[in-house]
């Protein structure tokens, strides 16, 4: 008799919690387009280009902002280097690890770009979880394209997590095919499909407007939501896959509008691009298992059924409201 009532009571408590996550969403839709403004992709940029032997000239390029990099951003230089004014000397050479402080904050990323006196450059992204980078001096290329790797695969991660549409379109589509061999076909194709025009994209091929594609990103939210909550045969549940694809094409378009707000260092274009589709993969690979483990707990209590429509309404009223809120500032 305890073991029933103790099963009656998780099934309440998870009523409540689905009843909670939907009203999270909810709210985090009406608060997103502030939290949004306030947390934009902004880039700073560290110009360092060398004079004479341990000599330099520094100075921060523009941030995008309405302040300068300079007001939020201090550089901790490497040991045995000093700056006096747009002067840097180092000595024997600009070696050792050099950090920005205030990342994160009022600029997401930062590039460090090393001209040297040969004409040859090097060019470092920072972002608020790897904030330093080690300078390894003129010749050392190697150790610079371990920079880009780590750095861009970070913002791949960091963009894809706080991306709250890109999410929920992935949510949807785990609701629409569910667990089983199918969703490895449809990620499969929704993955492939956004790396090319992520590709095309950001090399410049394929290039539309940023506010018209957001606005039909938040669309596709709301009618992949509409055909998870739905019952029944369709188009979507024969071939999800292709669906998945051809959504996936548009939401690469989104993916390439933030590469290109933080920016491609010209000497690794490649690597970089490659490295933060791997980032977006990789957390699209930790919102695929999150969501996996939820649900194996769901079912284990019996609560699933109360999780899944709550949590696909919200969802939907949500992109709705960024569906018409983007489509205004398209006609606006």
């Amino acid at each position: 008799m305890s073991a029933l009532s103790g099963s009656c009571g998780l099934q309440r408590l998870w009523r409540v919690l689905a009843r909670s996550i939907g009203a999270l969403l909810l709210t985090l839709g009406a608060l997103w387009p502030t939290l949004a403004s306030a947390h934009e992709l902004s880039l700073a940029e560290l110009r360092l280009r060398e004079t004479a032997p341990g000599s330099f000239l520094w100075n921060w390029g523009a941030g995008g902002l309405g302040n300068t990099p300079a007001d939020e951003l201090r550089v901790v230089w490497p040991s045995g280097c000093t700056a006096e004014g747009d002067q840097l000397l180092c000595q024997p050479s600009l070696s050792g690890r050099l950090e920005v402080e205030g990342i994160g904050e009022s600029y997401s990323a930062a590039l460090v770009r090393i001209t040297w006196l040969d004409g040859r450059s090097r060019t470092y992204s920072l972002t608020g979880a790897q904030t330093g980078v080690q300078l390894f001096g003129a010749y050392d290329d190697q150790r610079g394209s371990i920079e880009i790797v780590k750095a861009y695969t970070v913002l791949g991660v960091e963009h894809i997590l706080s991306g709250l549409d890109h999410l929920m379109f992935v949510i949807c589509l785990l609701f629409l095919v569910g667990f089983n061999r199918r969703l490895v076909w449809t990620i499969t194709a929704f993955t492939a499909a956004h790396s090319l025009t992520l590709v095309f994209s950001a090399l410049g091929w394929l290039v539309l407007r940023g506010p018209p594609v957001e606005a039909a990103i938040a669309l596709s939210i709301v009618l992949m939501a509409a055909e998870a909550l739905r019952g029944g045969d369709s188009l979507t549940r024969r071939l999800p896959a292709v669906v998945a694809f051809g959504f996936g094409l548009l939401h690469g378009l989104g993916f390439a509008g933030a590469i290109r707000d933080i920016g491609l260092p010209e000497n690794h274009l490649l690597l970089a691009l490659l490295t933060f589709n791997l980032g977006v993969e990789i957390g699209q690979l930790m919102t695929v298992a999150g969501a996996f483990l939820l649900m194996h707990l769901a079912r284990q209590l019996q609560a699933a059924p109360l999780l899944v429509r709550p949590v696909l309404y919200a969802i939907g009223c949500v992109a709705a409201f960024w569906s018409c809120q983007r489509v205004v500032a398209v006609l606006a």
